[in-house]
């Protein structure tokens, strides 16, 4: 697997991994965090792509040069999140392939560049609901659990999680 920087070009490959993503939720009957449609079906999924590629630091994991997975990388969370109060790089996009590894390849890739940045603080957010899964998965990749928060729907619950570096 390599990580490569990615850039406004790779967005139509990072909403296909969402799509991809989306559509093994659905077949996992875990429809709570994204629903059922696939989000190049979205505009505002894809809009929301759009924009923080194009502000943050994209990033995609290629196997034989195919994406399995993505991230982005910013200096601040969502305007739903609060700032740190502190310089902290904020994890947005993160989407891969089931089983590929590159959820915890990009996320370990998150942490070395935050650290080059001189930055101590990195920091997520994450749908908190049904079995609660994707928060251990960060916990799982050395994150703690810092504050819970309900998205902007007002029924949504989100987990903000944070790791020093």
């Amino acid at each position: 697997m390599e990580i490569r920087k990615g850039s406004t070009a790779d967005i139509p490959a990072i909403v296909g991994l969402f799509d991809g993503a989306m559509e093994w939720l659905v077949s996992q009957g875990r429809t709570g965090q994204w629903g059922e449609r696939p989000w190049s079906q979205r505009p505002q999924a894809v809009a929301m792509v759009e924009e923080y590629v194009a502000k943050g630091q994209p990033w995609i994991a290629e196997v034989d040069g195919a994406p399995v997975g993505t991230l982005t990388l910013s200096e601040g969370p969502g305007s739903y999140v609060e700032p740190a109060g502190e310089p902290e790089r904020y994890v947005h996009l993160l989407a891969a392939r089931h089983g590929s590894g590159a959820g915890a390849a990009l996320l370990a890739h998150a942490v070395q560049e935050t650290r080059r940045a001189g930055v101590p603080l990195l920091r997520v957010d994450c749908y908190a609901g049904d079995d609660g899964k994707l928060v251990a998965f960060y916990e799982a990749n050395g994150f703690v659990r810092t504050e819970a928060f309900i998205g902007p729907d007002g029924v949504w619950p989100g987990q903000v999680l944070a790791r020093r570096v």
